[in-house]
């Protein structure tokens, strides 16, 4: 289906080649480059240049939307770092650690962005554009006083408290594909009816950050408008659609979100060196077109994703759902056409199917069974679901 029959308006793409290129050491497995890949694959695939189409290069974000979250001490010290200013109290806040490196630049990197999201988030807000695609955002872990999980700057964070103090009657959904539990964003709305923050993500009994588990449901006011749905080690396509269809689904048609902000984090994919999910991304793919049926502006963001390859795939066919077209390799049929870069290993964008089996599939399943049932019990009567 074309722009054309999809009638969904202007898209927005932020990217710059050079923070693109920010290099955060060869043996760290945060790379920015999977931007640069997936702007090189949307080119070359014919979805980055319609006339709905708009490149925004992100500028650094102001220092009173940082305050929205942060803590002016940790913003203070994580400059000083980005300056080469290094101190032992930087460590209590998380920076010099080897998941969050003290980088030259660092601060400044962060500050672009964050700015990226937030602009992205402030083009939906006034209508300007009816979704929005930041690569480079979707740092998940930050909290307001540390850094953690390779990220410096919730940009996700800020752009939703931007959002409801600029609308206070919104409705907002927040729904995070990534395999690591976005608990950052969590500890921000734990307490707020106003935004419904679902992750699917693997188990915090095998990965980090450790937490996420169906019981962490709000509290407050809140309570009932977080849901987690972890997934053990070995889910696949069907154990992940399971989830989807019997949880998030009916949790985002009931609660009926002015915006949905998605985090479309790669690293659940199977070949991904951090995680142990299964998936391909013909998964990521089905539930972008779930959740653009119920919402359709919607604020994507990129997270994680390790396989750099598979994630510029996964996000170029993501792109393409979002402005409604199918993505045509320029140089199919020709000598090296189809044959090298991302999609080198499968000949397309498309992911061959993959299906786990044995014991490994019966305890996802078994496990997705039950906590999907704990969803329904406990959380769907807050929303009227039968």
């Amino acid at each position: 289906m074309e722009q054309d029959d999809f009638q969904r308006g202007k898209t927005l793409f932020v990217y710059s080649n050079e923070i693109s290129w920010f290099d955060f050491g060869s043996d760290h497995p945060f790379k920015p480059e999977r931007a640069a890949k997936t702007y090189e694959l949307c080119t070359r695939y014919g979805v980055m240049n319609r006339p709905w189409m708009k490149i925004l290069e992100p500028e650094a974000i102001s220092a009173n939307l940082l305050t929205l979250f942060h803590e002016s001490d940790y913003l203070d010290l994580l400059g000083m770092a980005s300056r080469g200013k290094v101190n032992l109290r930087m460590l209590e806040r998380g920076l010099g650690t080897e998941d969050n490196p003290i980088l030259s630049g660092i601060y400044e990197w962060s500050l672009s962005v964050a700015g990226g999201t937030h602009a992205a988030m402030d083009h939906l807000i006034k209508g300007d554009v009816a979704a929005a695609f930041n690569p480079l955002g979707g740092f998940h872990h930050a909290m307001p006083g540390h850094a953690e999980g390779f990220c410096y700057i919730n940009d996700i964070a800020i752009a939703i408290i931007y959002a409801l103090n600029t609308m206070p009657e919104i409705r907002l959904a927040y729904v995070d594909f990534d395999a690591h539990h976005g608990n950052g964003v969590q500890s921000a709305f734990y307490e707020d009816p106003r935004v419904l923050a679902i992750s699917l993500h693997e188990t915090g009994r095998t990965l980090y950050p450790w937490s996420g588990f169906e019981t962490e449901i709000g509290e407050k006011n809140g309570k009932g408008f977080t849901v987690n749905f972890p997934l053990e080690p070995g889910t696949d396509d069907e154990v992940y659609g399971f989830a989807i269809e019997k949880t998030v689904l009916p949790l985002l048609k009931s609660f009926s979100p002015d915006f949905i902000v998605v985090v479309l984090g790669a690293d659940a994919l199977v070949s991904d060196p951090l995680t142990h999910l299964k998936l391909t991304n013909n998964s990521y793919q089905k539930a972008v077109k779930e959740i653009v049926a119920i919402c359709p502006r919607i604020l994507a963001l990129g997270g994680g994703g390790y396989d750099l390859y598979r994630t510029a795939r996964c996000w170029t066919l993501a792109w393409s759902i979002l402005n409604g077209v199918e993505p045509e390799d320029e140089f199919a049929g020709l000598v090296g056409g189809m044959m090298f870069g991302p999609e080198k290993e499968v000949g397309s964008l498309y992911d061959h199917p993959y299906h786990t089996s044995g014991e490994v599939k019966k305890n996802a399943l078994h496990e997705a069974q039950r906590v999907a049932s704990y969803i329904q019990k406990e959380i769907f009567p807050i929303y009227g679901i039968c």
